[in-house]
């Protein structure tokens, strides 16, 4: 293993919350054959019946532990408590909405017997892993996010290596260990924490990569995306640019308190919170001058603490 331990602290008073190993490239390149090691032999593919059991059986364990989960994930990422629960909460969700589509979608019937060449003929479509699925995550949703990348590529039986944010960790080791012990056949979901930039490069732009989930800023997503192997397909999530827009006759009462909640919401790390904000300039210094008191009647404070 790397001798570079990796310190994981809290943003709101420097407090350790925990450590992991980082991963050098030697340890990437083995976390990359085991995950294809599997990919490759059909015989080890998880049938549907198991990974709606292992998904279950995570679902419950998350639910039975979704305090302790959300207060980690409060202490490495800062977002309040209460927010965290809804995090875990919105996690669990993920989870069942993977078990619903195994359980009702599949593949297409195509139309045959139209002409003498189909006649007596049947022809259908049907689903297959696409190959080892690389997870590149984001800070601001430690939890949520890792599920929604590696879940779906367990729910579809592709093996997956996940890499979550440096300052944030804890809460991917947690969704990976809680995934075997549901039941997880070793190997299917690693973590790793490459020592540079170059080891996660190199393990993206792999050719062992069947499909590559990021989810963070556009500079590194379409980045990465480019140094893909011919074939491999992506998913990259950039956040958006949020806008509001105020009509002159708005009932300001109402809305400015829930566009100030959403602007300010987890520091404004939030790829759906209130960026911009249109308003007509008849009421544009009012606008600006309320939303300014509302960010400063707002309690600052330890997020672990903050269940109100």
């Amino acid at each position: 293993m790397s001798n570079e331990i990796l310190t994981v602290n809290s943003p709101y008073d420097g407090s350790l919350v925990g450590q992991v190993e980082s991963a050098t490239k030697i340890e990437v390149e083995q976390a990359l054959q085991t995950a294809h090691a599997i990919f490759s032999n059909r015989k080890q593919w998880l049938s549907k019946p198991k990974r709606i059991e292992i998904l279950e059986r995570a679902a419950t364990l998350i639910t039975k532990r979704k305090v302790e989960i959300a207060l980690q994930a409060a202490s490495e990422g800062g977002k309040p408590l209460k927010d965290s629960i809804a995090e875990v909460e919105r996690g669990i969700d993920g989870i069942h909405g993977c078990i619903e589509v195994l359980r009702t979608e599949g593949g297409h019937v195509i139309p045959m017997g139209l002409n003498a060449t189909s006649a007596n003929r049947v022809a259908f479509t049907q689903y297959e892993p696409i190959g080892v699925v690389v997870a590149v995550s984001a800070f601001n949703h430690p939890f949520n996010l890792i599920v929604h990348q590696v879940v779906p590529a367990i729910a579809v039986s592709a093996p997956v290596i996940v890499k979550p944010a440096r300052n944030t960790p804890l809460s991917c080791k947690t969704l990976v260990d809680i995934l075997y012990e549901a039941g997880l056949p070793e190997g299917w979901a690693q973590m790793v924490l490459p020592t540079s930039n170059e080891i996660i490069t190199s393990m993206v732009a792999d050719p062992r990569v069947g499909f590559f989930t990021f989810i963070g800023s556009a500079n590194v997503g379409w980045m990465l995306r480019s140094k893909l192997a011919p074939g491999a397909r992506c998913a990259l999530e950039h956040g958006g640019v949020a806008p509001v827009i105020i009509a002159h006759d708005a009932d300001l009462d109402d809305a400015l308190p829930r566009i100030a909640r959403g602007g300010f919401w987890h520091a404004g790390q939030a790829c759906v919170g209130v960026q911009r904000i249109f308003c007509h300039s008849s009421i544009a210094e009012e606008v600006a001058s309320r939303l300014g008191a509302l960010g400063d009647a707002m309690v600052v404070g330890n997020p672990s603490r903050n269940v109100d």
